[in-house]
């Protein structure tokens, strides 16, 4: 393989090309690197089949007939090891983005109490919308004391024992009939995951099956508990997104002003980050330095969450966090939680870059920790922001490479928008689906991984689906790749088929509605649910899949979990650790279908994937009689 085709057969966005071979040149390492020096990787790893959970170990399962041990000391077989790799990873995964809800109900808490610096209440129907769910009295009451009893409610649900989750009872009524019958109906959402770390600890559930099943109920307190929370708080705090134009890609940076990255996931920080930038007391040092502002772009999901709200644009996804500093051009990076490469510290000592850490959840080597809190939000945020002013004074301009790449995209379509842009209601939608004009309506998601062509998976994907009349709803580092290959313009419905292309034009819309970060996934399912409501059905009998072409991360896993839990078909790009136990494979690709209405599969192939999921869409228009 020649020099250039090592380099595109990395990405296949022009920027990252660039960057790439930028980056080797000036001998830079970043996460490809990485990879191959990694290869190749353990093999009984990518099976699922090593187990460290006790001393004795750690053991490992041969995959072999007639060779090494099929047990691990205590007796454990390769399906009670996979089972218990699993749903920890599912564990993970649900902490931390239940963590990140947990956080914006505190932050709700003290701005209801007037104790925030600098947050208030924005969308004061969506606060009453919620406060109706969970039956607090609104009449005569002021917006801070209904968020305060709200806020008292949301944090109830991390500690229930018994009961339900309420956001769950979004669900179709025989979706949550489904969930009685499984047994995996969850009750508090930190319940089931500490439920998990009991029954993987040595000595307690040896059944792959019962393990799967707490996995499952995990992962629906995670999607329909602590991600909606997250999402719904942060509407209620930051205001329900409404479409907007912005960019994407690393040309966003720009040569002549302070270039400032928010990259992690919880708005909290980086709300705070943009009414800081825009203070005309920052505007002014930064013009007295030289330059001509301040550019505040976002990375990873903090990206989604500034632009869908903002306009502001978005650097890059996943795997771009590296060659964003490798650009020369960025005075500050700015991280909270989540998806941030540890090896930032290093890379920003080679340039002027400051690495600012912010979360006491989340250090990190060669960081600058400026620790942030609520209470004094604001007042924190000029501080970071001075200091990224400050150094732009060290810039390199001999250092500076920036893409040219950029790419308009029109981000922010919350459920509410959605059914906005419908006229008010989801009639048009149902009525473009049962006539065939929308075959079936793909909810793809997810990382990017440098064992995959960087955001192929993603873009060919998403390609052949909306060629096939297929509706994308898309969260997360997928919606970012969807935005640079411009498939988040109302001009991109040339690229879909006719039925899809006539809807989309006469909406106005685009192809591939961008919905948001990671926990906005639950946006994802409150419009499942008001479709099935809508006819009479259960989600698992609508034309919908999912799909996660790139994914790498627990979190990713819970989501998966969660996805499938509702009863939606949802095609794997990468390969998960689970096939060193054909029988917990044959649970997770067949017999789940029997339990929950929905299943695995995966495909490394994009393109195949994509006809998986129409195939899928077939057989349930099908079975509709549509």
């Amino acid at each position: 393989m020649s020099y250039s085709e090592k380099i595109l057969s990395k990405s296949v966005d022009p920027a990252t090309q660039q960057m790439l071979e930028f980056a080797e040149k000036q001998g830079l390492e970043t996460a490809w690197d990485r990879y191959e020096k990694m290869l190749p990787q353990c093999g009984f790893g990518e099976l699922g089949l090593c187990c460290r959970i006790c001393n004795m170990g750690p053991c490992r399962i041969s995959p072999f007939e007639d060779t090494g041990p099929k047990k691990g000391v205590c007796g454990a077989t390769a399906d009670i090891i996979v089972a218990r790799n699993l749903i920890r990873m599912i564990a993970g995964g649900a902490a931390a983005h239940s963590d990140h809800g947990r956080d914006l109900a505190h932050t709700l808490l003290l701005t209801a109490q007037g104790k925030s610096g600098g947050y208030e209440i924005k969308d004061e129907v969506k606060l009453a919308a919620l406060a109706k769910e969970y039956g607090i009295k609104t009449n005569g009451r002021s917006k801070e004391d209904i968020a305060l009893d709200l806020a008292h409610s949301v944090y109830a649900e991390f500690g229930k024992q018994e009961g339900f989750v309420q956001f769950s009872r979004r669900a179709p009524e025989r979706r949550v009939a489904l969930w009685k019958k499984a047994g995996i109906d969850p009750r508090g959402i930190d319940r089931e995951i500490v439920e998990i770390m009991h029954r993987t600890h040595i000595g307690v559930d040896n059944d792959p099956v019962n393990l799967i099943l707490q996995g499952l109920k995990a992962s629906i307190a995670d999607g329909w508990g602590g991600s909606c929370i997250a999402t719904e708080i942060s509407d209620v705090l930051f205001g329900t997104p409404e479409p907007v134009r912005s960019q994407a890609n690393l040309g966003v940076l720009k040569k002549d002003e302070v270039n400032i990255i928010a990259h992690g996931h919880e708005p909290v920080l980086s709300e705070m980050i943009v009414a800081a930038a825009r203070d005309p007391r920052l505007l002014d040092k930064a013009r007295a330095a030289g330059a001509e502002g301040i550019n505040v772009v976002g990375m990873c999901c903090t990206g989604n969450e500034i632009s869908m709200r903002h306009g502001i644009p978005i650097a890059g996804n996943f795997l771009q966090q590296e060659l964003a500093v490798i650009t020369g051009a960025v005075e500050a990076m700015i991280v909270d939680v989540q998806c941030i490469m540890p090896a930032l510290g290093d890379l920003c000592e080679c340039f002027h870059t400051k690495f600012i850490s912010t979360s006491p959840k989340a250090k990190f080597p060669g960081a600058v920790h400026m620790e942030f809190n609520e209470e004094k939000g604001f007042d924190i945020a000029m501080e970071i922001v001075e200091a990224a002013v400050d150094n732009y004074a060290m810039r390199n301009p001999d250092k500076v490479f920036i893409p040219e790449d950029k790419t308009d995209c029109m981000v922010g379509f919350s459920t509410e928008a959605i059914v906005k842009a419908l006229g008010g209601t989801l009639d048009p939608l149902l009525d473009a689906i049962k006539s065939g004009a929308i075959k079936g309506i793909a909810g793809i998601v997810g990382c990017n991984n440098p064992k995959i062509k960087h955001d192929h998976g993603h873009v060919a994907l998403v390609e052949e689906l909306i060629k096939n009349n297929v509706l994308i709803v898309s969260t997360g580092c997928n919606a970012i790749a969807c935005a640079k290959a411009g498939l988040m313009l109302p001009e991109a419905a040339d690229q879909a088929g006719d039925g899809l292309k006539g809807v989309c034009k006469a909406l106005g819309l685009p192809p591939v509605l961008h919905m948001g970060s990671c926990v906005d996934i639950s946006r994802i399912l409150t419009v499942c649910a008001a479709v099935a409501n809508a006819l009479g059905v259960d989600i698992s009998d609508l034309p919908v899949a999912g799909a996660a072409p790139e994914w790498m991360s627990e979190k990713a896993v819970s989501i998966g979990a969660y996805v499938v839990s509702s009863g939606i078909f949802t095609v794997l790009g990468t390969v998960p650790q689970v096939l060193g136990s054909p029988f917990v494979t044959e649970i997770l690709t067949k017999i789940a279908n029997d339990v929950v209405g929905a299943a695995f599969a995966v495909e490394t192939d994009p393109v195949k994937g994509a006809h998986l999921m129409i195939a899928h869409m077939d057989a349930k228009r099908q079975a509709l009689g549509i």
